[in-house]
């Protein structure tokens, strides 16, 4: 509280100054005051004077990127850290100077980046943190020494698994606007780099999940915001076959693909990434037009299709996950849930080649089955129900005809409203506990929504319309379907 108090007669001496008084006293003694960091953000002129020294810098450095020793006082450990990147962090201009400009002191900083260093979680913390502001406050001579010392780059990336390591990354390659609209002749030398091909042979090179997360992550946030030469690598035909090569290699935990993926999702679509897991509810809700995507990009993204697509059997796994309805057999799994989100992130992008391809893999069709064998996975008919509409709602007749004719989609509504409970059918991915009460299947909702749909467009669709009405030839199936959408399961 001394802090806001300074005036004659009111203030009371600080414990930092009673240090700075003293004719012999070590840095540890005002690392070790409670008041320091207020004192810094305050402009302590003493303080600051000495905290600038270079000696003094170094050792904050020092606290920030060498481990403390196994014996060593529990201040050492966890307090010195913390102040000394507090210190940093304050933005006190020449503290920040006399780090920058001296080369032996950034490199003992960036000395937390070598292979043999322990890498902890809490001292790379501090590491992105003073680096993060160095980048921000001292652009120019900062990003100077990172082009004369490029390894860096490749460091930052072999220790991409580490949070607080990527962040670092992603800041450095120029997804901050600001920065690049502002110093681009500092940030330029990146766009020449091979830090993308570098960043996405982490999913070869390394088996860890958090490796491939954080390269995922790295990568999507280059796709939203990265400057236009760097942007455009990364949509790139080639960049995309090798993204692909990595997802699609046998030997890489099924991580490689989740991930790939999340990335080819990002290029499709970059604000979906952005806006969070209800951007696609809203964007739906709203009935907003489809998104555009680099034609080259989608292109790259259509040679790895068939490969991808095949991974959505199901027939040669014996895996059985137990549930409380029954049990799955095999359960969905993680990455083919992700292959039908990009499948349908694919078809909203209203590309004539993607929906081509489609149609000839019959993409959609199996897509479609899955969503009836799965009845209680929530997350898959959200994604199908994205892409019926998006097919329905396509300027390609032949895609709509696709679906409605190749697909049998009217067909599997009304059969799913025949058979609306979970069957005991051990020959089947889901199925229900013999001698108990079948339970009802849980996607009736989205088969409801798709249903009116397909109602709607068909009052303003010729080539709806007419599909419909070839249920006619059976009144009874075409009774079922309209009573069906409309007053069993009104929304």
């Amino acid at each position: 509280m001394a802090m806001f108090w300074r005036m004659a007669g009111l203030s009371t001496a600080s414990p930092v100054d009673a240090i700075l008084d003293k004719e012999n006293f070590a840095l540890d003694e005002l690392l070790d005051e409670d008041e320091i960091i207020q004192e810094c953000k305050a402009l302590n002129g003493r303080l600051i004077n000495f905290l600038r020294e270079r000696a003094q810098v170094e050792q904050l450095v020092r606290y920030i990127v060498e481990e403390a020793p196994e014996d060593a006082e529990k201040r050492r450990t966890f307090k010195f850290p913390f102040i000394a990147c507090e210190i940093f962090t304050c933005e006190v201009d020449i503290i920040l100077k006399a780090l920058v400009e001296i080369e032996e002191i950034m490199n003992l900083l960036f000395s937390f980046l070598e292979p043999e260093r322990a890498h902890s979680t809490l001292l790379a913390g501090y590491f992105s943190k003073v680096v993060i502001c160095l980048l921000l406050r001292k652009t120019s001579p900062f990003m100077n020494y990172v082009q004369a010392h490029q390894d860096i780059i490749k460091k930052l990336v072999d220790l991409i698994g580490i949070t607080s390591i990527m962040e670092v990354l992603i800041r450095l390659i120029g997804t901050n606007e600001h920065l690049y609209s502002n110093f681009s002749d500092s940030m330029q030398w990146l766009e020449d780099t091979d830090v993308l091909e570098m960043i996405v042979d982490k999913f070869s090179s390394s088996d860890c999940p958090e490796v491939h997360a954080n390269a995922a992550e790295t990568l999507c946030a280059i796709t939203r915001y990265a400057p236009p030469g760097i942007a455009a690598k990364i949509s790139s035909p080639s960049f995309i076959e090798r993204l692909f090569r990595h997802a699609l290699e046998d030997s890489r935990p099924k991580s490689v693909l989740v991930n790939s993926l999340s990335v080819c999702i990002s290029l499709l679509d970059p604000k979906r990434l952005a806006s969070g897991t209800y951007y696609m509810y809203g964007r739906q809700s709203m009935q907003c037009s489809g998104v555009r995507a680099n034609p080259e990009t989608v292109e790259g993204m259509l040679g790895s299709l068939g490969n991808l697509l095949k991974l959505l059997d199901i027939s040669s796994e014996d895996n059985v996950l137990p549930t409380t309805y029954g049990s799955l057999h095999p359960p969905l799994g993680k990455h083919r849930l992700k292959i039908i989100e990009f499948v349908s992130v694919l078809v909203s992008v209203s590309s004539e080649a993607a929906e081509k391809e489609l149609i000839r893999l019959g993409a959609v069709k199996h897509i479609l089955e899955l969503f009836f064998e799965y009845p209680f996975n929530n997350f898959l008919h959200h994604h199908v129900e994205t892409i019926i509409i998006s097919c329905l709602e396509s300027k390609n007749i032949q895609f709509v005809e696709h679906l409605l004719s190749d697909c049998n989609l009217v067909v599997k509504i009304l059969d799913a409203e025949k058979n609306s409970t979970l069957a005991a059918n051990p020959s089947k991915p889901a199925a229900s506990v013999e001698g108990r009460s079948p339970p009802r299947i849980g996607n009736i909702g989205h088969v409801t929504r798709i249903a009116n749909k397909l109602v709607q467009l068909g009052n303003n669709n010729n080539g709806i319309q007419s599909r419909l009405q070839v249920f006619e030839i059976s009144g009874f199936m075409c009774y079922h379907f309209f009573l069906f959408v409309h007053v069993v399961l009104p929304i």
